[in-house]
């Protein structure tokens, strides 16, 4: 029945199976970039705690893929920020580039494809960016209006901005990563389709005028897996 209500929730935003499958790559990407860093990892700041990163660099490469079967991208790139991306798309297609932060080259790599699948999607679907990315309306049409041209530039100065997401909700990432580890499929998919109630609160969040913040809590989820 859950799987079902998400099959109706991708095909209302118009989510392709090519758009799908590219999600759980690049989620699967994410996953791995962080397993590569099982004492920390952090990029100016942001990124995953030391504790989540050392539970998902135990997982297989079969966990790892298990885990990344969301319904929506498991990394962030600032997408809800809409001020932030106007400026930074205004000036890419003015040609100015503010000079990137310095970050490894994977780390690089996977913010050129996120970046691209994020313009692919925002150009070519209605709703999709927002759904799967948490990416702002605004930002969406921002994206839209840009050139590929821009997006080489932009991963240089953006991929410092890398971040999981829902970065401080301990709750579903330590029950994400546990499920995965212990292969239980029914488990696993209850755990990613409660990712959707971070979505939806986040949206919500977006969309008020009175622009506090709201959380939700993720009610079967075990606090600690």
């Amino acid at each position: 029945m859950q799987d079902a209500h998400v099959g109706t929730w991708l095909r209302g935003a118009q989510v392709s199976a090519e758009i799908q499958a590219s999600v759980r790559d690049l989620n699967r990407r994410f996953l791995d970039l962080v397993a590569g860093r099982p004492g920390g990892w952090s990029i100016a700041g942001r990124g995953l705690s030391a504790a989540m990163s050392a539970r998902i660099a135990p997982l297989s490469a079969a966990q790892k893929s298990a885990a990344a079967n969301c319904p929506y991208a498991l990394f962030d790139l600032r997408f809800h920020d809409d001020d932030h991306w106007r400026t930074r798309l205004r000036a890419a297609a003015l040609g100015g580039v503010a000079e990137g932060a310095a970050v490894d080259a994977k780390t690089l790599e996977f913010a050129r494809l996120a970046l691209f699948f994020a313009w692919h999607v925002a150009s070519t679907t209605k709703l999709a960016a927002q759904l799967l990315l948490g990416m702002h309306e605004v930002t969406a049409a921002a994206f839209r209006e840009a050139t590929i041209d821009c997006l080489p530039f932009l991963a240089e100065t953006e991929a410092a901005q890398l971040t999981a997401r829902w970065n401080d909700c301990t709750a579903y990432w330590s029950a994400l990563t546990g499920a995965a580890s212990r292969q239980d499929p029914a488990s696993l998919r209850r755990i990613q389709l409660y990712g959707l109630q971070l979505a939806a609160a986040a949206r919500l969040c977006s969309t008020d005028p009175g622009g506090g913040e709201q959380r939700v809590e993720l009610r079967g989820v075990p606090r600690e897996v």
